[in-house]
């Protein structure tokens, strides 16, 4: 069945600081359709969504909803008109409860006040009907990031609207999760509810969506059915390349070199409660390890205890030397650095400049009886910008207005002008385009090459047994194999993850529990 044009945006033009973000944009969007929007970062979906809901004022162009033209200047204008949006990031309140966050301005009430018990039974009876069991009297921050995506997801169902706008909804959830939002997806379908479906998951895309809007500079290069398109015109249409060109290209894969003999990075026995349970991996100078495991392995929690984030026991060895680290900033000065995946609340600082929030972990070797040197720290930026190919009007955006791919590369660069010896990378890709995500990849594969070792998390099996020379497996806490050369293979990792019986699974040797240097047990 055929709906009428719920949404359709128009001529959409946009420009940040005389740099244009958008150019003659258009998106179309029926009732009851999903519709999904992709593009490279940088190519304008983000400042195009964000016209939608009110957030930014577009500089022309028009926008109709239900017929009638809109033009929202605040976030709230666009919910009470019936357009709800799930972030990338999970934006609610950590602190406040499940149902607090779910029913936030929506609370039951009695006798002009709120009705606590029953806000909490419909907050729970919505989570209820997505599968989901939870306690929502506990605050949100003590779930973890996946399961208040989830509830993100709950909040926009509450408001009953006719457009929901779904940006990487999918980023921290893992598959049986991913199901789950489908089902909800499908519901929202079958009641004529619209649903824009921002993703980068190519799987996704042609398990949920109808139709599809391709975005690249600014401009709308494509609107369409998705059925009969295939992924490689879809990547040729984002990329703006020649399909000959791309599947040159996905041949060629990235010159990952040999790393040296020497370890720089062991640890052994690593552990801390309640994730970790005795993890052990080793890196080599000019080495990429990857970390892989299902949601809920360990893998930010291992990467967190290596950088002395949280407290753990166990044994990590630097260069030969007992890593007796007790905070970030004393791991920070042995020579490691740390890309977190929530790059929203670990990472950037919104309303900063690029210049800013790139030499934020520098300043202190920029600065001079207190003064920051201004030049230099000019100088650093500009190489960065160069060098990473960081698009942005320049060193004085905010980096709030970057696209996700560029914001992630000035967190690269802010560790990398420290010249660490070790780079942990957690979820490095996450809700970046493919195109920016070959870069990175790319990016990530020179830089070992020249000398650096990289420990890897990374939910996409793909880009690890792509990127990494070797893959330790995480399942429950536990470290069970590392693969490399002719037995890093898809099947193998997946049989690790799963513990298939059919498939040997070699436990790494770990020492008996001791505490990690310096840091109390």
């Amino acid at each position: 069945m055929t709906h009428p044009p719920l949404l359709v945006m128009s001529g959409i033009d946009k420009a940040f600081a005389g740099v244009s973000a958008l150019r003659g944009a258009a998106l179309s969007v029926a009732a009851g359709e999903v519709h999904a929007l992709i593009g490279q970062n940088g190519a304008g979906k983000s400042t195009l969504l964000k016209i939608l809901t009110g957030a930014y004022r577009r500089d022309a162009g028009t926008v109709r909803l239900d017929g009638r033209d809109v033009n929202f200047s605040t976030p709230l204008q666009a919910q009470q008109a019936g357009i709800a949006t799930i972030y990338q990031e999970v934006n609610l309140v950590r602190l406040q409860s499940v149902a607090e966050n779910v029913m936030l301005g929506h609370e039951t009430r009695r006798f002009g006040l709120i009705d606590w018990r029953g806000t909490r039974a419909r907050a729970a009876d919505v989570l209820r009907g997505m599968g989901i069991e939870l306690d929502v009297t506990r605050p949100l921050g003590s779930y973890s990031l996946a399961l208040q995506q989830m509830v993100a997801i709950a909040r926009a169902l509450v408001l009953n609207a006719r457009l929901v706008v779904m940006d990487e909804p999918t980023s921290s959830l893992d598959d049986h999760e991913v199901e789950r939002l489908f089902t909800v997806i499908r519901q929202l379908q079958a009641q004529g509810v619209a649903v824009i479906f921002v993703s980068h998951r190519l799987d996704e895309l042609y398990a949920v969506c109808t139709h599809i809007t391709v975005m690249r500079d600014g401009q709308t290069v494509y609107q369409g059915e998705l059925g009969p398109l295939s992924r490689l015109n879809l990547v040729s249409s984002m990329l703006g390349r020649q399909e000959q060109e791309l599947a040159v290209a996905g041949q060629t894969g990235f010159e990952r070199g040999t790393p040296g003999d020497e370890t720089l990075l062991t640890v052994e026995d690593l552990r801390a409660a309640p994730h970790l349970h005795g993890v052990s991996l080793s890196v080599r100078r000019g080495e990429v390890t990857g970390l892989a495991g299902l949601l809920g392995s360990g893998r930010s929690e291992t990467a967190r205890a290596i950088f002395a984030a949280d407290p753990s026991s166990g044994t990590v060895t630097l260069g030969g030397q007992a890593g007796r680290w007790t905070n970030p900033a004393q791991a920070i000065r042995a020579g490691l650095a740390f890309c977190g995946e929530d790059r929203k609340h670990d990472g950037i600082i919104p309303e900063w400049s690029v210049r800013e929030n790139l030499t934020l972990a520098l300043l202190p070797h920029l600065t001079r009886a207190g003064i920051v040197r201004r030049d230099e720290q000019s100088r650093v930026v500009t190489e960065f910008i160069r060098r990473l190919d960081i698009r942005c009007a320049g060193e004085e955006q905010p980096i709030r207005e970057l696209s996700g791919g560029n914001q992630q590369k000035v967190l690269l660069a802010r560790w990398l002008c420290l010249n660490p010896d070790l780079l942990i990378l957690d979820e490095p890709t996450r809700g970046i385009d493919v195109g920016a995500k070959r870069e990175l990849q790319r990016l990530v594969s020179e830089l070992a090459q020249d000398g650096l070792s990289v420990l890897m998390i990374s939910s996409d099996l793909e880009e690890l047994l792509e990127g990494c020379h070797r893959v330790t497996v995480l399942r429950d806490g536990h470290s069970v194999r590392t693969l490399s050369g002719d037995d890093l293979t898809e099947p193998n990792v997946l049989a690790a993850m799963a513990h298939d019986p059919a498939s040997p699974v070699s436990v790494l040797p770990a020492t008996a529990p001791h505490p990690h240097p310096g840091v109390p047990s």
